[in-house]
């Protein structure tokens, strides 16, 4: 028995006050700041990306959107804080599609890629260029695809590592095309463009505004595009697709929150993202880092994803790719 017994018009108000609270709290969302969490360092092309998109979140809500660096484990360490934290839309993760290829290349992740978030909204693509030196006897897809074929595991291509994107979008390339080169996998990508051109090795895969530039000063050539995005300033390089039909592969950048946050709040999230990417300067700005803008909704980002997912799955066991 309590000391005090309230009468039972109070226990009625306090048990309506009670289930109010969880009503009241979306209705006022945000009413403090959101975490925008990155699984990359500072300075690289995804966190360029969540620095480009969180201050217009910021006016579009009304609350900073503060980007956090939780690098490590191509992006699976920000992935598991995320998947953990409260479902209450103050902790989102600017996911890409290296959260997606973790699941098939990494035997203990904590979370699911797919079901451990809700889909908030797509944001950006990042075209993929594939380079080669100047005496490299392609420069075009159709000429690369001969190449390959004419001399099976002559030539190797350098990516930034295994289970990238580009790493396995060439893997996709050699697979639909019959064709075999060597996987040579760098740490990181800023060696690669260099030793295309000094002929360390004779192709490399990398982002377009890393080769796009060297590309047009003589020093390598932009041999493919390894997706059908129309990037400004890469408008004569030709797609893989043309010599490959369905090899259509560039990182995807999409926003998460944690599995259970209300629709609510999820819809007011993705209503601010749409307001944000449909602004006319975005697009240019998103060129200068090497992205296009690719504003999904919620729904359609939930199906884009667990079709990537399970392409970049069949893709890797097909191919017997493992991470070591």
């Amino acid at each position: 028995m309590n000391a005090f017994p309230l009468p039972r018009r109070a226990w009625l108000a306090l048990g309506a006050a009670m289930l109010a609270g969880p009503a009241f709290a979306q209705a006022n969302y945000p009413d403090r700041p959101i975490r925008l969490l990155v699984g990359y360092s500072a300075g690289g092309g995804v966190d360029a990306m969540a620095r480009l998109i969180a201050p217009r979140l910021s006016n579009l809500l009304g609350q900073q959107v503060v980007v956090e660096n939780r690098a490590g484990a191509a992006g699976v360490i920000a992935g598991d804080a995320v998947a953990k934290a409260a479902p209450d839309g103050y902790t989102l993760l600017l996911g890409d599609s290296s959260t997606l290829i973790a699941k098939y290349m990494q035997a203990k992740l904590t979370f699911d890629p797919v079901k451990s978030f809700v889909p908030v909204a797509g944001l950006f693509k990042s075209p993929l260029l594939i380079v080669a030196g100047n005496d490299f006897p392609a420069k075009t897809p159709r000429e690369l695809v001969a190449a390959l074929k004419a001399k099976p595991g002559f030539y190797s291509f350098a990516t930034s590592g295994v289970g990238t994107v580009q790493h396995l979008g060439f893997e996709m390339l050699k697979g639909q095309s019959g064709t075999f080169a060597l996987h040579i996998p760098y740490r990181g990508a800023a060696q690669i463009v260099p030793d295309v051109i000094s002929g360390q090795v004779p192709l490399g895969v990398v982002s377009a505004t890393a080769g796009l530039a060297q590309a047009k000063a003589g020093k390598l050539r932009a041999v493919a595009m390894m997706s059908n995005d129309k990037l400004p300033g890469a408008e004569d390089v030709a797609a893989l697709s043309t010599a490959v039909p369905g090899v259509d592969v560039a990182p995807r950048l999409f926003l998460l929150a944690p599995a259970g946050t209300p629709a609510p709040i999820v819809e007011k999230l993705g209503e601010a993202v749409r307001s944000a990417m449909s602004a006319p300067d975005l697009a240019p700005a998103a060129a200068l880092q090497g992205a296009v803008t690719d504003f999904m909704p919620s729904a359609a980002l939930a199906a884009a994803m667990a079709q990537e997912s399970a392409r970049w799955g069949k893709l890797i066991s097909e191919q017997k790719i493992s991470a070591q």
